[in-house]
């Protein structure tokens, strides 16, 4: 039997317990391989390593989800969020989307994070998210639609939104 033979034999409730799980295995590996660097070679090293493997993922990852939602070129913010749904993230922290009164904006934050949970139960220093997430949000948005910038509202190191993990803002320019 092939794989994807025995994916069609199971229910819709089994294939999202499923995609949940792929979803924690890949940031399990990924947090491996960053810790792996952090502790031989040192935070600086594994951010370094970290940021170039977001450079290219996010990218990867944005192209993935706007073919399979069928988004045309340049979506705006509305095919931004359809996008960050569906996100590996999207099924294993817990978040939130709120667009602005004008339309031009859209904040996602995330509320509850399992990297920095993670860090946090093993007694581990929290991530420096901030300058990687500059990457992988921006990247993200730009391939959603090259009209998208991002900048951060509060993010590790750099917390001004106590209520959640961190917090991004998106603006449609032009």
């Amino acid at each position: 039997m092939k794989g994807n033979d025995y994916l069609h034999s199971l229910s819709k409730e089994r294939l999202i317990e499923l995609i949940e799980a792929y979803s924690k295995n890949w940031l399990a590996m990924d947090g491996v391989w960053f810790q792996s660097v952090e502790r031989k070679l040192g935070m600086d090293e594994a951010m370094y390593h970290d940021a170039e493997a977001w450079r290219t993922f996010t990218v990867v990852e944005a192209r993935r989800i706007k073919q399979f939602l069928g988004l045309p070129e340049r979506p705006g913010l509305e095919g931004l969020a359809r996008a960050l749904r569906l996100r590996f993230y999207a099924n294993i922290n817990d978040d939130e989307i709120t667009v602005g009164p004008d339309g031009k904006t859209l904040t996602y934050r995330t509320l509850n994070c399992r990297v920095q949970s993670a860090r946090s139960r093993k007694g581990m220093a929290w991530h420096p998210c901030k300058p990687v997430g500059l990457i992988e949000y921006s990247g993200f948005a730009r391939t959603i639609d090259d009209r998208i910038s991002c900048e951060c509202v509060s993010c590790y190191p750099d917390i001004t939104d106590e209520g959640c993990a961190c917090s991004w803002r998106f603006t449609l320019n032009g």
